[in-house]
């Protein structure tokens, strides 16, 4: 019986090679980038890694770092974004800043997850969140040109980075690819379970303790993601405002949020918000979530009380984190995020 070799590790020479032309495409496309955000006024910033709070979702999981508080015993965490720190700094009077973060997530290795990833997140103080849904398709075409290609493809589907990006609600998409009337389901800020589950069973396994989130998530991967982002970008934006999260409610339509996804090939690339800044609803958001993490996975994250106090301070202002390692694996035409990854996790 042959026993299967092990994988080379990713500073073999051999491996290293197959992988070069990548980062240094990567290489390229960060100074690219780079130089775009400086010729647009933004400042690059540098926030800490360690956290009192990680982030307040549901199905989000972070490490944590023991033992590092005065006393010894207080447990921080590694962030899993940079969005409380640099919203800290948008209370504090900066307007436009840009960070390229490494960031953390536990329960998250695959072709298109790593434990350990590169976050490019930006924010623009007083701007309307259209505007950072422009800057997302301005940073997409700049990276294709720092990796001179007029085409993306991954996994059997393509599009072109230069091409004006299809602009989609989450409504329109689940009436389109699902067949589903999605605000049909949504009253206010809150999700009729049993009406989405009745229109859905058809299409997708309901279990009985799932609740209207987790039906949404199941249609909007099973049914929707896989169809956006072909032959040009897909700007997915106006979210049910159940999955709102840190994002403002549309003063036009309650059931929906200032929320958008960028998609390119299928994949998620962009999650931006009109930021919320009202901190009494965000303490109610975060508690609703911590709750319902108890109840799933027996943790909960503690609240970060200083982002809680300069939330009450931000201006109005909206920002974006985009996986710029996803970013550089299409443009450069690699099949996994590893490959355009430095020094991955052995």
């Amino acid at each position: 019986m042959m026993v299967p070799s092990k994988a080379s590790p990713w500073w073999d020479r051999e491996r290293h090679q197959d992988r070069q032309p990548f980062l240094r495409q990567r290489a390229a496309i960060t100074r690219t980038v780079r130089d775009w955000f400086a010729a647009e006024g933004f400042v690059e910033v540098e926030t800490g890694i360690l956290q009192v709070s990680p982030g307040n979702e549901t199905h989000l999981h972070a490490l944590r770092a023991e033992g590092l508080g005065g006393s010894g015993q207080t447990s921080l965490y590694m962030r899993t974004s940079p969005e409380f720190a640099c919203k800290k700094l948008l209370a504090a009077g900066e307007e436009r800043i840009v960070e390229f973060a490494k960031v953390f997530r536990g329960r998250e290795d695959s072709p298109l997850h790593l434990t350990e990833f590169t976050m490019l997140e930006w924010y623009r103080a007083g701007a309307p969140y259209a505007t950072i849904t422009d800057d997302c398709a301005a940073v997409v075409a700049r990276a294709a040109e720092a990796a001179c290609t007029r085409r993306f493809a991954f996994r059997g589907k393509t599009l072109d980075p230069f091409a004006p990006p299809e602009r989609l609600t989450v409504a329109e998409a689940f009436q389109r690819f699902a067949s589903l009337d999605l605000l049909a389901t949504v009253e206010g800020n809150r999700g009729n379970r049993d009406a989405l589950a009745a229109m859905a069973a058809s299409i997708t396994r309901v279990s009985n303790d799932d609740d209207w989130s987790d039906i949404f998530s199941k249609v909007l991967t099973e049914h929707v993601e896989p169809k956006l982002g072909e032959g040009r970008l897909t700007i997915l934006f106006d979210y049910p405002s159940p999955e709102a999260a840190l994002a403002r409610t549309s003063p036009q339509d309650a059931r929906v949020a200032e929320r958008f996804e960028v998609y390119g090939c299928g994949v998620e690339l962009a999650n931006g918000f009109g930021e919320l800044n009202d901190a009494a609803e965000q303490r109610r958001r975060f508690a609703g979530a911590m709750d319902e993490k108890e109840r799933r996975y027996g943790e909960r994250y503690p609240l970060d009380e200083d982002f809680l106090a300069a939330l009450a301070q931000m201006p109005e202002a909206s920002g974006v984190a985009l996986g710029f390692d996803r970013l550089v694996m299409l443009a450069s035409g690699a099949t996994r995020l590893d490959q355009v990854v430095w020094a991955p996790l052995s």
